[in-house]
């Protein structure tokens, strides 16, 4: 009896040390695949079937659940799925979406446009807001109407 209830204590310990090692993080948020190479799975666990095999590494992801070690993600074509954990990253990416973005040198419409994005061009977000988000895309850097990006909320600020 006394095995027992020292096992159920030692029990209770641990999942309160679990629990106090950090509160998961809130669900939805945006994230990027950190590998050249990402299995979606149709379950979270490598006994589960792929379904979809990416192969572009820092594309955006929205993370809508999350499960020990594994994520549930969103695509930006809305194919959702469970990933390994360590193939999301935290950096924070942007996809270009509609037409042929103007990047500018400054966050407002009249600004100078330095470059231009084809629709599904990928770069990294450096920060937005009031509306605006500042893109890194191999080097090249440029302020894109937020509306323009997938990975990003409407409004969001990033910092």
């Amino acid at each position: 009896m006394r095995m027992i209830c020292a096992a159920m204590v030692a029990m209770t310990m641990v999942g309160g040390l679990a629990h106090a090692a950090g509160p998961q993080r809130k669900t939805p948020y945006w994230a990027s695949l950190s590998a050249g190479q990402a299995k979606m799975r149709t379950g979270p666990g490598r006994n589960y079937p792929a379904n979809w095999l990416y192969q572009r590494q820092g594309l955006p992801v929205q993370v809508i659940e999350v499960y020990p070690g594994w994520r549930k993600v969103r695509d930006p074509d809305g194919a959702e799925g469970w990933m390994i954990g360590n193939l999301v990253s935290d950096q924070r990416t942007g996809m270009i979406k509609g037409g042929v973005a103007d990047l500018r040198d400054g966050p407002n419409p009249g600004a100078k446009i330095v470059w231009r994005a084809e629709p599904g061009v990928v770069g990294r977000i450096d920060k937005c807001g009031a509306g605006w988000c500042r893109i890194e895309v191999q080097g090249r850097g440029g302020y894109v109407e937020q509306s323009r990006l997938w990975g990003v909320d409407p409004d969001e600020a990033v910092n």
